[in-house]
């Protein structure tokens, strides 16, 4: 997707609307939040209006990146007429911004010499031969920027594993656009634009982590800091290669009323139910919920049980409070949980389980 433009002013508007939305309104909407009585990721919100309250703050962050969306696509082609000599550049990768500057040296030449004799020493060996090949693909980098800023910052799903969905997203995002451009004749199909805007979204995720993420997490030292002590003591133990590939699968839990609790996971809760079994001369259920197990484990009535947790995490503790209230279920108000300072809560389940919710 390329720019019919290669001005010093088109490149400073956009560089200072990225340089805004990536470090101010983070700021901005943490500081609105705090006025409004709503917690973003950690604590209880204060405003009784907060469900409310934070619906709208994500239209509104939704029709801002609907409004992005609209400018790449004025931009790419719809500010364009048909061309009739529609080209496909799949030569070699970034030849037209290679070949936009000179250097007279090797590029070990010229990183020795910024090193020995300073930067202005290291510049004087390079001449630009043409702005527009480099505009091209600075402003092609910054064109998804915002994407790969805003899909983690407004959306759940991209934080959950924010570079390899993020940047897969983006990735996408460029084959499409380009792929429209050579079904419509608007513009240029060019791989390098798929690579510069990939970077560019590449660039855009990492400065949520690095901006946002700072900014809407008021702990993220410590957490930062306990994770590096931690990384430091595991090296050497049993399962530290292996953690980031494991996860918890089964979790059991005891009952002496099947019937009840039978009617609460599968009529009340909806878990899926998998499988009867036995342990020994226990009859076993196993339950599915949204990938993870749960063993029941049947002892005969009159069989003391010990109290029991479930913990869950969940991403719309808001709506699941609302959806379990009108099932018929008591929840219970909302907490703070000491580990993580996040918002939790819980409801009970035959025989005195406890289910909690923790947001995440």
């Amino acid at each position: 997707m390329g720019f019919n433009t290669s001005s010093l002013s088109v490149n400073l508007i956009v560089t200072l609307m990225v340089i805004i939305m990536v470090f101010l309104m983070p700021w901005l909407d943490r500081k609105i939040c705090g006025k409004l009585g709503l917690s973003l990721h950690e604590g209880i919100d204060t405003n009784p209006r907060s469900t409310q309250l934070l619906v709208w703050r994500k239209i509104i962050l939704i029709l801002i990146f609907c409004l992005y969306l609209f400018c790449v696509a004025y931009v790419t082609f719809l500010s364009r007429g048909e061309s009739e000599n529609y080209s496909i550049h799949a030569g070699p990768l970034f030849q037209d911004f290679t070949d936009s500057f000179y250097i007279d040296f090797g590029l070990l030449d010229i990183i020795n010499i910024l090193f020995t004799e300073g930067l202005s020493a290291a510049l004087s060996h390079i001449r630009i031969i043409s702005a527009s090949g480099i505009s091209q693909v600075y402003l092609n980098v910054m064109m998804l920027v915002p994407m790969g800023y805003l899909l983690p910052y407004i959306f759940d799903w991209f934080r959950q594993n924010v570079l390899q969905r993020t940047v897969s997203a983006c990735f996408l995002s460029s084959v499409l656009i380009e792929n429209i451009q050579l079904l419509t004749r608007h513009g240029m199909y060019d791989l390098d634009d798929i690579c510069a805007n990939t970077i560019g979204g590449t660039i855009g995720a990492l400065l949520f982590i690095a901006v946002a993420y700072v900014n809407t997490h008021p702990n993220w030292r410590r957490d930062l800091k306990q994770r590096h002590e931690w990384r430091k003591r595991a090296r050497k133990t049993a399962l530290y290669p292996f953690e980031s590939r494991m996860h918890m699968v089964r979790s059991d839990v005891y009952t002496n009323d099947e019937e009840a609790l039978r009617q609460f996971f599968d009529e009340k809760l909806g878990f899926f139910f998998l499988r009867e079994g036995m342990q020994g001369k226990d009859k076993t259920l196993l339950y599915d919920v949204g990938g993870d197990q749960i063993e029941v484990i049947c002892k005969p009535k009159g069989t003391p049980v010990p109290p029991q947790e479930i913990m869950f995490g969940a991403n719309n503790t808001d709506l699941i409070r609302n959806r379990l209230a009108r099932c018929g279920i008591e929840v219970s108000g909302l907490q703070v949980d000491e580990y993580s300072g996040r918002r939790t809560f819980s409801i009970n389940s035959p025989e005195g389980m406890k289910i909690t919710f923790l947001e995440e």
